[in-house]
């Protein structure tokens, strides 16, 4: 596994990330242990989770991907490096959720908890909080920095003016900043290249994209027919974000098109379309989720072995309408 910087910072992490949100839910303890033995076995010593996993069933649920994570890193917390978000609503009260002072001190704490560390790598804003300052956030953070619960602070879910105004404010405040950015990004869904990725490559922000195989349907198991039955499609509320995200006549036949390609390379689909992430010079490290530990092979595979550039540029072509933001979704 190779290792990269995060940013700006002296900190290396590895190529890939390990997706958690499933942990808990759709992937029971057992099974999600042995994820976490696959991925450090292969060199990946990088985790993401948040307060809220498993994903769908917050708040009743929000914590129980984090206490997995904990139990299974009781005698592990030096081996991996360790992210975890705030934000979406982990209980039933109003200041349960958000990006203030209350609740980023609250959720950390929390979070700390039941991850059984006395600090985390990497904390992040799981999204904008329009109803609190962003000078606010950026104080609460710097704090925590400072109390040493927090090594690095990050955000997810923001756009391109959203981050540069709050890199900004930092300057201005003479605070902690954030140091990286969790985006969406996969071949299907390529906007950020527009304003957010150059934005990050001029300030040295790492960028840890989520989706890389857009929920699963890069993978190349879903079929126009198919139910989406036990899977994240299927799912509740995040089903139904995922099929609107996806499950389009127009993206069906671009992953056709990007089978045939993975085939005439010799590699799975899921390799390919990783390969087609990682090949960005702006992405630092792709975050892969897994309901079983087989399903890192493809993941491995792809970090191992650069894209050719001549079928990367097919790819983009191939690509190129989900880079306007005009395309069906």
């Amino acid at each position: 596994m190779q290792y990269t910087r995060f940013g700006r910072t002296g900190l290396q992490v590895s190529r890939l990330c390990l997706g958690t949100m499933t942990f808990g839910a759709q992937c029971d303890r057992d099974q999600s242990f042995a994820i976490m033995d696959a991925a450090l076995e292969s060199g990946i010593t990088f985790f993401d989770t948040a307060d809220m996993y498993p994903a769908g069933n917050y708040p009743d649920g929000a914590g129980d991907t984090e206490r997995i994570i904990g139990a299974w890193m009781r005698d592990r917390r030096a081996d991996v490096l360790v992210a975890t978000k705030c934000f979406f609503p982990t209980g039933r009260r109003r200041w349960e959720q958000g990006n203030s002072r209350h609740n980023i001190i609250r959720s950390l704490d929390s979070s700390l908890a039941r991850l059984g560390t006395d600090h985390v790598d990497l904390f992040q804003v799981h999204s904008w909080d329009a109803r609190t300052p962003i000078d606010e956030t950026l104080r609460a953070l710097d704090d925590v920095v400072r109390a040493g619960k927090v090594r690095y602070v990050g955000c997810s879910n923001v756009l391109a003016y959203q981050l540069a105004r709050s890199v900004g404010r930092a300057e201005v405040l003479r605070t902690v900043r954030f140091e990286s950015v969790q985006p969406r990004y996969n071949l299907l869904f390529r906007e950020f290249e527009r304003e957010l990725f150059p934005f990050c490559t001029e300030e040295q922000i790492a960028v840890i994209p989520y989706n890389p195989l857009a929920g699963g349907f890069l993978s190349g198991k879903h079929r126009p027919a198919d139910e989406a039955g036990g899977t994240r499609f299927a799912a509740g509320d995040q089903g139904a974000r995922y099929r609107e995200r996806y499950w389009h006549e127009q993206m069906f036949a671009t992953a056709d098109a990007v089978r045939d390609l993975a085939a005439d390379a010799g590699v799975s689909m899921a390799t390919l379309a990783l390969q087609w992430v990682l090949a960005n010079p702006v992405v630092t490290s792709p975050i892969v989720g897994a309901s079983q530990p087989a399903q890192l092979a493809d993941a491995v595979a792809a970090a191992a072995t650069p894209l050719d550039p001549v079928l990367k540029a097919r790819l983009d072509e191939l690509t190129h309408q989900y880079r306007s933001g005009d395309s069906q979704r």
